[in-house]
């Protein structure tokens, strides 16, 4: 989401301006063919189109670093551990 050019958002991510860490230290280029098709927009716009797209992309095995419009799953709960009372010597 932004003003910029993508490859020039790029270029400023990995000299570390505004930069994401995860794509200042591994990207390696944009993947045009993801968001070629995708038409400008305003900011509001996109900041509403941004989390059903993240989620399209994890739903094809990608990794998304940002948001999401699913529901955080509460992670399972370890069942409590019996312990077995000692017999008095």
């Amino acid at each position: 989401m932004t003003g910029l050019h993508p490859q020039q958002r790029f270029d400023n991510h990995k000299a570390g301006v505004k930069a994401a860490r995860v794509v200042r230290d591994f990207g390696v280029e944009l993947a045009y063919e993801w968001f070629d098709e995708i038409p400008p927009m305003t900011y509001a716009e996109a900041a509403l189109c941004e989390p059903t797209l993240a989620d399209e992309l994890r739903d094809r095995g990608f990794v998304v670093f940002g948001p999401t419009l699913r529901r955080a799953v509460e992670p399972a709960r370890a069942r409590p551990v019996r312990r077995l009372a000692r017999k008095k010597s």
